[in-house]
């Protein structure tokens, strides 16, 4: 009978879960990780096909991996800085932006990231220098700022972050209007705006210019696949005591005389522990899992209008060809138009998008070494794009998490076929002659990232990284419920593999009431590193 006497349960293991439960383990406490599917790692598993193609779910490439940087930071605190490995992609080009006439490689470093749009961009030479030099205000001055702030503080930070207080919470398209950018440039620097699958009318210039800073410092690919991440902190978990189990569906987050008591299992199994840490969706988690019952109308009506992001449909393909041997180590971003603007809100107003556009990205050529993702002489490789979440749009009615069957419906599966093809036809334009080298293809909606990650609306991004839903806009790890915390891609921390793993230690923190960041970045390691396994 496994031990129902946990001092932390953590439901899902995403990076964000798995983070603060490593986190947490490494420093003593008795933790135990659940996790509905059949393999951790959330966002960041693989899967394999064919005994020779690994696809990444989610980890495709993150910013700042250099030395000192922030992953390795973390992962150093766990005794892992030695195990996870990163590979930097082309600091030349870590991003090919491809628009009508206009082909951008977005090159490492913010002096050579301007010269080069203006470069490209001679007649919006000022403009450029105008907007970019507020995007690195906003960053350099962020750190004059400590939340919550108050009207006494707004005399000094008028004087020491001017551009953090009139940009950081406005919208890019405004500052692209206040600069008076043109419809070209605004366009090539938003163009990573899939990274967050924002428009640029509701996204925060903080959120783009952090953005641009972290992958700007150099971006990474970790060797041997994304499923390196949740293996290692899986590892850490174990090795400290704890336990993840995958394939244990969490029904109900305890709640007795108003704090979190433990959870129950599908099986009808308890497991009692005076703290829980939800890393699954956020709807989820506090109207079903705790129940509206146990929330306060305010907040009842907060996690009810939350908008989530929009999601993304997905082709894997594999090839038997090498594009190791004709590509750069870049990611691919080809656009039919320049209105990036209409493509979102095409999508959100529930209409697939009439210019197309999509995210290509080769894990074979991001890691040449690694045949597991994919054996010499062949390739593994990602395409996305941005789509609506309506289930209705699917033909689906109710989706997986309701039990709804839906995968032999004819008109999802005939749609989903229809996307997939034009996602291709997209790719080879980039890839001449990409189709005939397919020797495996397979396609994920919405729908599917629903029934695997349990997520509202099928994101992956949580709720909508807008204006209003943005920094302190976000719920706080810590819940109004006592003992009930929150880990993932729709806190504070924000969103994506480096938001989620830094929010998890943030999490983390909040549980074990010391700021376990802080003392990482001074150099501390948590844990006994010589109990590490892999």
């Amino acid at each position: 009978m496994p031990n129902s006497d946990w001092d932390v349960v953590v439901i899902g293991s995403g990076l964000g879960g798995l983070t603060a439960a490593a986190y947490l383990a490494a420093t003593g406490k008795r933790v135990a990780v659940l996790e509905q599917h059949y393999v951790a790692g959330g966002n960041a598993h693989v899967f394999r096909r064919m005994k020779k193609f690994e696809f990444d779910v989610g980890v495709h490439y993150v910013g700042d991996c250099g030395p000192g940087g922030s992953l390795p930071t973390v992962f150093g605190g766990l005794g892992l800085g030695d195990k996870v490995e990163w590979v930097e992609m082309d600091p030349d080009g870590f991003d090919t932006l491809m628009f009508p006439g206009v082909t951008f490689r977005v090159p490492k470093g913010w002096d050579r990231y301007r010269e080069r749009l203006v470069a490209t961009f001679p007649d919006d030479e000022s403009a450029i220098h105008r907007c970019i030099d507020v995007l690195q205000n906003v960053i350099a001055q962020q750190g004059k700022v400590r939340m919550p702030v108050t009207p006494a503080d707004y005399p000094r930070l008028m004087e020491e972050a001017p551009d953090f207080l009139k940009w950081g919470m406005r919208p890019l398209g405004e500052l692209f209007d206040d600069c008076g950018l043109g419809a070209k440039a605004r366009a090539v620097i938003a163009g990573e705006c899939g990274d967050y699958a924002t428009p640029p009318s509701r996204t925060p210039v903080m959120l783009h210019a952090g953005l641009l800073n972290g992958y700007l410092k150099g971006a990474y690919y970790p060797r041997g696949g994304g499923q390196v991440l949740p293996a290692h902190l899986v590892d850490v978990v174990r090795s400290n005591g704890g336990e993840v189990r995958t394939r244990t569906r969490v029904e109900r987050i305890l709640v007795e005389d108003g704090r979190a008591a433990g959870v129950r299992i599908d099986t009808g199994e308890e497991l009692r522990a005076p703290v829980v840490i939800s890393n699954g969706d956020l709807k989820r988690t506090m109207l079903d899992m705790v129940g509206e019952e146990h929330l306060s109308p305010a907040l009842l009506e907060r996690v009810r209008d939350f908008r989530m992001a929009l999601p993304f449909f997905v082709v894997y393909l594999g090839l038997d060809i090498d594009l190791r041997e004709t590509m750069p180590r870049t990611n691919y971003w080809y656009f039919d138009s320049f209105d990036i603007e209409g493509m979102y809100q095409d999508a959100t107003e529930g209409r697939m998008p009439q210019d197309f556009f999509c995210f290509i990205s080769v894990g074979s050529v991001k890691d040449p070494e690694t045949e597991t993702i994919a054996p010499k002489g062949y390739s593994s490789l990602e395409i996305m794009t941005i789509v609506p979440a309506d289930h209705r749009f699917w033909g689906v009615e109710e989706g997986p998490v309701a039990g709804e069957r839906y995968h032999r419906k004819e008109g999802y599966r005939s749609f989903k076929d229809e996307v997939a093809d034009r996602l291709v036809e997209g790719a080879e334009r980039i890839i001449p002659g990409l189709r005939d080298h397919i020797v495996w293809q397979e396609a994920a909606t919405p729908i599917t990232h629903e029934r695997y990650a349990f997520s509202t609306g099928g994101t992956s991004y949580g709720i909508e990284l807008a204006i209003d839903q943005f920094g302190p806009n976000r719920p706080s790890p810590k819940t109004e419920i006592e003992g009930l915390y929150l880990a993932g891609a729709s806190t504070m921390f924000g969103h994506g593999i480096s938001g989620v793993i830094r929010g998890g230690v943030g999490t983390a923190s909040m549980v074990a009431g010391r700021d376990l960041m802080a003392e990482v970045a001074a150099g501390a390691v948590f844990g006994d590193p010589s109990k590490l396994t892999g």
